[in-house]
């Protein structure tokens, strides 16, 4: 399944409306760490069709970042019926994001 470039346009139909177990990714394209795990997203998002990928872009999505707490990014946040179940924050490994939404 593909990465879903989230927005607040989306927000509502893809990660609050979501059948499936959501990932997002909080991440901007200055972030060094962000660089190292948006791979590892990618790749996460072409295995798993247990789980919707998402991402979204804090600086040109703020309300979203605020909205989840968002204070540093890399921020991993995983949903689950509309609520949060799971957040970390920093760069991970591909094990700990697979622990994360298992």
């Amino acid at each position: 399944m593909a990465v879903i470039h989230v927005t607040k346009e989306n927000f509502e139909t893809e990660v609050l409306q979501s059948d499936k177990k959501v990932l997002i990714d909080f991440w901007a394209s200055w972030c060094g760490p962000c660089r190292m795990v948006s791979p590892i997203i990618d790749e996460i998002a072409g295995e798993q069709d247990a789980v919707k990928i998402c991402k979204v872009n804090v600086d040109e999505q703020p309300e979203l970042a605020q909205a989840f707490g968002v204070m540093s990014i890399p921020t991993l946040a995983v949903v689950e019926g509309g609520k949060v179940v799971e957040q970390a924050v920093g760069a991970r490994p591909k094990a700990d994001i697979l622990a994360l939404i298992s």
